[in-house]
């Protein structure tokens, strides 16, 4: 089967990427009652499923949404016979899940972890998808999100202040869940070969303490505050708090009013937030 630019297809083709993701998972199959505790998987472009089987084999159900007509005929063909397989052709951004799942047996409903290879042109609108936005999370969190991702992206998830690729994305998904980097992937164990290096990362979504007691504001300063990288965060946000002002907030809050927006933990931009008359 030919990968397709269209969709930015590439085959994942190394055994022990795939232990690796499936490790980071932590899957539990739940035993054989349907009824059972287990995890019930999304899978987003399962394209060959390769990663299929092996979730297949390891979690109680797998939902597989897979936007190519011609990869789901096949998928069909190789997987439709597996009793907690379930596939869903569309494009997992338009895709209303739940009342996709409406006629699905029961294993296949509530799922509680995303295990998936995604396509990195819209790595930042399915990692909304999944987490939702600072001002408006996802009503209920996934328990765990491993995803296979281009590795720059993976290190500006993973990022810590201070760091020069540390930005409005680390923020963004550091309020919504913790980050792991697993493993690099180096480009070679994909055909074809694209022209960058992947990672694997684990996100954990959780509620961030503290918490933004105006998540609005908090998405609002973030935005500003990264909009010029180069510049101080004083000047950042001066259409926003007159600067003097700004900068005795962050002297009070034991930040250096020289501080430039990367410099910031989450934890600390939040508190500017709350801070905020």
């Amino acid at each position: 089967m030919r990968p397709k630019k269209q969709f930015a297809q590439y085959w994942l083709r190394s055994g022990k990427v795939l232990e690796r993701i499936l490790k980071a998972a932590e899957l539990s199959g739940g035993g054989d009652d349907p009824t059972g505790e287990g995890d019930r998987v999304l899978e987003i472009g399962p394209g060959t499923g390769a990663l299929t089987r092996n979730l297949l084999q390891n979690a109680k159900s797998v939902v597989a949404v897979e936007i190519d007509r011609y990869l789901c005929q096949k998928l069909r063909q190789k997987l439709g016979s597996e009793e907690n397989f379930w596939l869903l052709e569309g494009d997992i951004l338009e895709l209303d899940l739940d009342a996709a799942l409406a006629e699905a047996p029961p294993r296949f409903h509530h799922i509680n972890k995303v295990v998936a290879n995604i396509p990195y042109n819209i790595t930042g609108p399915i990692l909304e998808k999944l987490l939702g936005k600072i001002a408006q999370p996802v009503p209920v969190p996934y328990d765990s999100i491993v995803l296979l991702v281009q590795k720059e992206v993976a290190l500006r998830l993973c990022a810590k202040a201070g760091s020069r690729i540390f930005g409005a994305l680390s923020v963004r998904v550091q309020y919504l869940a913790s980050c792991e980097l697993i493993c690099e992937v180096p480009a070679r164990c994909f055909y074809p070969v694209p022209k960058v290096d992947s990672a694997v990362v684990r996100l954990r979504p959780r509620s961030h303490e503290p918490a933004a007691s105006n998540p609005e504001q908090l998405e609002r300063l973030v935005q500003m505050g990264f909009g010029s990288k180069r510049k101080m965060l004083r000047n950042n946000l001066q259409s926003l708090i007159e600067r003097d002002r700004l900068s005795e907030l962050l002297q009070q809050l034991e930040i250096d009013p020289q501080a430039r927006a990367e410099d910031l933990t989450v934890p600390q931009w939040v508190a500017l937030s709350n801070n905020l008359a």
